[in-house]
């Protein structure tokens, strides 16, 4: 049933969503007044884009990151070519980590936003959050995270990030097709939303959402989160970062391996290439063994572009429900590939 009624049904659509709202909050680290769900990420993100977008002038400043995916990327070169505002990007290092020294150079009276990933979700840099919302507040610009390829890696904390938004997707952490969203309070409220006039204003986050809500997915939303709470952060990290200090110990010499060479300052996502097969055929042939990756940009496109990749490269990812066997695989599917 639809929300708002006063029969049983209602009433228990009801109480799901202000239950889901409340696991969102738990899961991110904020009050269930500043969480908004939408049918993805992305979408979430040009929406609350466009409502801030009221809010520019010709010639304010983005400044994004080459790390970002992008759904925080394409947003904004949109409303530069809509409305004139002026979008930079932040370089990288060697390692594939953020050039923070850029970043702040970049920075001016000018800067409205700086927009980062918590997590690449090409490279699995993991950069410094706090560092990155320090230098945007010191600008008094907005910090404005893609959490999207971190969420399934490690807790979550906007109010001791400081971030003043977040954006990330609950298909990423084992729920389904959707998107979730934390903005500051004060500062949803000081947006007008894109909405229908019948909507209700309060909670603040709800102004973002378009539409009926797709409660079958909050009630998948719930669980997912419920089930990362059974396991614990602190399992999931451990079990995570020594799969990822096997694969890094066993890869095979002749991969090219780019972003950073251990664990330190990455989750465990590994874009790498084997010369001599195009990203494509390595996961092909990884396929029919049975082991599954991916090839290409994955829509990290100034990250490929950095690095000179015009078919883009292999990915490979671990979570918490891999196995060392598995690692084993796939290491030894690259060692007969090379």
């Amino acid at each position: 049933a639809n929300i708002g009624a006063p029969y049983e049904t209602s009433q228990c659509t009801d109480a799901l969503v202000e239950h889901a709202r409340q696991r969102a909050a738990d899961f991110l680290g904020c009050s269930s007044e500043e969480v908004a769900f939408g049918p993805s990420m992305t979408a979430l993100n040009f929406l609350l884009t466009r409502a801030f977008a009221r809010t520019l002038r010709p010639g304010d400043e983005i400044i994004v990151t080459k790390l970002d995916h992008d759904a925080n990327v394409a947003p904004w070169l949109e409303l530069a070519h809509d409305i004139g505002i002026v979008v930079r990007f932040a370089g990288v290092t060697d390692d594939l980590e953020v050039d923070y020294n850029d970043l702040e150079r970049q920075l001016s009276e000018r800067t409205r936003v700086v927009g980062f990933p918590v997590a690449a979700n090409s490279v699995g840099t993991a950069p410094d959050v706090r560092r990155i919302v320090d230098l945007a507040h010191s600008a008094g610009a907005l910090a404005w995270a893609d959490a999207v390829h971190y969420a399934p890696h490690g807790a979550i904390d906007v109010a001791e990030w400081g971030v003043d938004l977040l954006i990330c997707s609950p298909y990423k952490y084992f729920g389904p097709h959707m998107g979730l969203a934390y903005g500051r309070e004060g500062l949803l409220a000081s947006w007008r939303p894109y909405k229908v006039r019948p909507a209700a204003d309060h909670p603040v986050g709800h102004r973002f959402e378009l539409g009926t809500l797709q409660h079958e997915l909050l009630a998948g939303f719930v669980a997912a989160v419920d089930y990362i709470d059974s396991l614990g952060w602190a399992a999931i990290n451990s079990h995570e970062h020594a799969l990822g200090e096997r694969l890094l110990a066993g890869l095979p010499p002749a991969i090219e391996l780019y972003g950073p060479p251990a664990m330190a300052g990455r989750v465990p996502t590994f874009c790498f290439n084997v010369p001599g097969h195009s990203p494509e055929q390595i996961a092909t042939l990884l396929a029919e063994r049975d082991i599954a990756v991916w090839h290409g940009n994955y829509y990290a496109v100034e990250t490929m572009a950095y690095l000179g990749l015009d078919d883009g490269a292999v990915r490979a990812g671990i979570v918490h429900y891999n196995t060392e066997e598995e690692v084993d695989r796939l290491l030894a599917g690259l060692a007969e590939l090379t």
